[in-house]
Parts: structure tokens; sequence; C-alpha cells
């Protein structure tokens, strides 16, 4: 009987090999794992910026007007606070003074935030490496804050003055503003509304964004939208106690008017300490964390939310609807 012989293709054999391999290192359970809080950038899905704005846009707009509305009393309570020198007495009348002329300036600038922030993050974080995330996420907070202040503040000056009793109506607060103080005074206290909202939200969003991405990996899942609402009370809570004095300051600078008691920021600080003590920088922290933890909560949980919504809605790509 002729000896067994052994024939092997080296040919096939090593194509063969070459293509399992490869399978096998492209496979997601052996990719390289990626550091506490980072993202993955590389998507197969090309960014999509218009979408992203749209998208931002609305849900940003949804999530404004839900968290004025409900919390509208507290803030006010938080400005006469502020407003307040020395021993003044705080009334506690008219809490929703002024809310119907916020909301008409909340919306758009909820909105131009959200959608400022959503694609420009989204860039950053494929351009940026993983374990910069975090600078992705405070620099398009403090872009997004900054497209935003240019609706923000003369909508926190009308709001703030209302609430303060100086105006009974939005557009009678607007048109004495504008012909008292000219069209400047709709911006009164801008720089000191840039010192405290561009620091508040570049902080904010970053603790909010980087606790969910850590959230995200250690559960290995999606979060529910309780979770993103608790996580969202927490950053929401601290920004709002580390940036008080920030906001007693932009505050009194805003409600001042034609007054002018404080020749600028360094005259504000300089004035409030000398005539009521440091302490009187931390007035209103009560409310202000109370009000921006809830106000925290609804809104990255209705953000969250929307934003899945519209995601849920969009329409499939043919390489989407030949895979399903």
């Amino acid at each position: 009987m002729a000896p067994l012989t052994l024939s092997v293709d080296v040919k096939n054999s090593s194509s063969s090999t070459s293509l399992d391999v490869s399978k096998i290192m492209q496979s997601p359970q052996l990719r390289k794992s990626k550091g506490f809080a980072s993202v993955n950038t590389q998507e197969d899905k090309p960014f999509d910026f218009f979408r992203s704005l749209f998208e931002g846009f609305i849900a940003g707009g949804t999530a404004g007007v839900v968290v004025e509305t409900a919390l509208y009393p507290i803030d006010t309570v938080k400005t006469r606070l502020q407003a307040a020198r020395g021993g003044g007495k705080i009334v506690l009348k008219g809490l929703y003074s002024g809310l119907a002329g916020n909301i008409a300036g909340v919306l758009p600038a909820s909105a131009l935030f959200v959608g400022v922030y959503e694609p420009t993050k989204q860039k950053l974080l494929k351009t940026f490496p993983d374990h910069l995330s975090a600078v992705a996420h405070l620099t398009a907070g403090a872009i997004g804050g900054l497209a935003a202040s240019l609706i923000r503040v003369p909508t926190e000056v009308v709001k703030q003055r209302m609430q303060t009793g100086q105006f009974t109506s939005a557009p009678n607060a607007v048109r004495l503003i504008a012909s008292q103080e000219g069209f400047k005074g709709l911006y009164a206290g801008y720089r000191s509304f840039l010192l405290r909202d561009l620091p508040f939200d570049a902080i904010q969003f970053c603790i909010y964004e980087q606790i969910c991405l850590g959230y995200k990996k250690a559960a290995r899942r999606e979060l529910s939208d309780p979770e993103n609402a608790l996580i969202g009370a927490f950053a929401g809570a601290l920004t709002g106690a580390v940036t008080t004095p920030l906001d007693v300051i932009k505050t009194r600078l805003m409600v001042q008017g034609s007054a002018k008691q404080y020749q600028g920021i360094v005259d504000c600080v300089q004035t409030i300490v000398r005539e009521e003590g440091a302490p009187a920088l931390l007035k209103g922290i009560g409310p202000r964390v109370l009000w921006i933890g809830i106000g925290g909560s609804i809104f990255f949980g209705v953000l969250e939310s929307t934003k899945r919504t519209l995601a849920q809605r969009r329409p499939k790509t043919v390489k989407e609807s030949k895979e399903e």
C-alpha cells in the first residue's frame, strides 16, 4: 500500500488565516478599552452638523421652557434676596412676575445654546484624543454660552427688573430701558454675566457629561431618564454653589439701572464687601442651589428624552435599511 501523504495548500491556508485574524481583531470585544470618561470617536456614521444643530435647537428650547416655567418662583426669591441691600425686606408677592416675557427669551436662548453646544461638542470629540474629552465638553459649553448670551442678557435684565418691581410688563420694560439708558441698557452687566455664565455652562456640562460617560462605562449600558436627571441635579447644584458670588455681582449690576451705584465688577465687589461684609457675596445661595439643582434635574432629563425621541424619528440611511 502506498504511503499516506498530507498535502497542504499553503496559499489558501495563509489567506484564510489572515482573514480570520483580521475578523478577530475587528471584534468589538477585543478592541482596546478606553480610560474612564473617554469616548469612542471612531463612529461609522458621518457627522451631520445641520441635523445636530436642528435637534439641539428643538431639545434645548423644550428643556429650557419646562425648567423656567416650573422653577420661576424660586428664581424670583433668589433675585430679590440678592438685590436687597443691607437688611432689606423680601416681598413674596408676584413670584411669577415677568414669566411670559422671560419665556419669550428663554426659548430661543436655550435653543441656541444646545443648538451650538451639541455639534461643537461632537466636532471637538472627533478632533481631541479620547483622554481629553473633558476639554471638549468645557470648550463646547463655553462656546454655547457665549452664543446664547446675545439673547440671555437682555432677557435676564428685563426679568430681574420685573422681579424687583421696577416694571409691570416686559414690553414696557424694554421700551423704558431703551429710552432711559439706551440700547446698551439692555446689556447692563454683560461682562459680569459672561464672568458668571461662561464658567457655569462649561463646568456644569463638563461635570454632567463626564459623570454620564463614567456611569455608562461602569454599567455597560445607556442611562435611563431618571439617572440622567439625578446626574443633572448634582452637576447643577454643585456648579450653582461655586458660582454664587459671580451671580450676586451680576444681579447687582443688572438691577441698578440708571442709578449707577456700582462702576463695574471690581467696584461692585469692593462696595458689597465694605458695606455689607464678605458673606453678602453668598446671598441667595440656598434658593440658587435648590433652583439650579432641581432645574438641572428637569433640564437634562427633558433634554436627553427629547434628543432620544428626535433620534428615533430620523430618516434611515440606505446602509441602515439594508442592514435591517
